[in-house]
């Protein structure tokens, strides 16, 4: 069985960038799961002591606080600096554009609409930028828009990490309604060619392996993807999650990962697979 790798996949400029500062502030701990991969979290936690706090009550006064890719709420960031902590801001510059954005446009008296998940760190950090609560909205499907108490100007902004079709769907439905609607692109664009690159190996391959956090928006999405057009295609962690059931009769393998998963990773799924191919 041949192995083909997706011809973009795996770690985006914000994860090696919050890796790199992490690696930098040895003894030192993030506040919240610093990307979504586990085994990437445990050999920072193995390698240079970096830990991980989840709960923000338990943040001790002047700690050294690397604050995750996703970024924070923007009251917690405020009271960490007060409590005199040292501030490691590992924020994905993808994720602090749309928390500007949001914060300008809510100034200027817009409502905000975000497309995204409201339970993603990502998205309850950058909700919390707008200057008033009760004008800024979260939103995964068009038909949600025609509920909200909407201003006649709106600003719309995006997880990164959504699909940009699904994306103009919310947009196009503000036009419609609305007659000034202010739109932002904030999906990164390595999400754009990790997701492009995952769906042309998908329709190629007879099975698809995609690797990343179970947990993670990004990786799913590669998953969801890959699926509409190799529907034996799975979501792995780690390589001990192989079956090689999966493998039987099978003459391509496709490989994606998610942006939050470090090469390593994928070269052990590789060596897994060879075994047992």
């Amino acid at each position: 069985m041949k192995i083909e790798l997706a011809s973009s996949y795996g770690f985006c400029y914000g994860v090696k960038r919050a890796i790199e500062i992490a690696e930098e502030h040895k003894d030192s701990f993030t506040y919240g799961p610093l990307i979504h991969n586990t085994d990437e979290i445990n050999r920072l936690k193995d390698g240079y002591n970096i830990g991980l706090i989840e709960k923000f009550e338990e943040i001790e006064n002047d700690s050294t606080v690397v604050i995750r890719t996703h970024g924070i709420p923007k009251d917690e960031l405020t009271h960490l600096k007060k409590q005199k902590n040292k501030i490691i801001d590992a924020t994905c510059p993808y994720v602090t554009t749309p928390q500007n954005i949001v914060e300008k446009m809510s100034t200027e008296g817009y409502s905000i609409v975000i497309f995204g998940d409201k339970e993603h760190p990502e998205i309850k950090g950058v909700v919390s930028y707008a200057t008033k609560q009760n004008d800024a909205f979260i939103v995964l499907d068009p038909k949600e828009l025609a509920t909200l108490p909407l201003k006649s100007k709106v600003a719309v902004v995006s997880q990164t990490t959504k699909k940009p079709e699904d994306f103009a769907k919310v947009v196009s439905a503000l036009i419609k309604t609305h007659k000034e609607v202010r739109v932002f692109n904030t999906i990164c664009n390595a999400t754009f060619e990790n997701q492009d690159a995952a769906s042309e190996l998908a329709k190629k391959a007879d099975v698809m392996i995609v690797i990343g956090g179970k947990h993670s928006s990004n990786t799913k999405m590669l998953h969801s993807i890959s699926q509409q057009d190799c529907p034996d295609s799975y979501l792995i962690e780690n390589e001990t999650e192989l079956d090689a059931h999966w493998f039987k009769n099978k003459q391509l393998c496709g490989i994606s990962a998610g942006a939050s998963t470090p090469d390593w990773i994928v070269q052990n799924v590789i060596s897994k697979i060879e075994k047992i191919s």
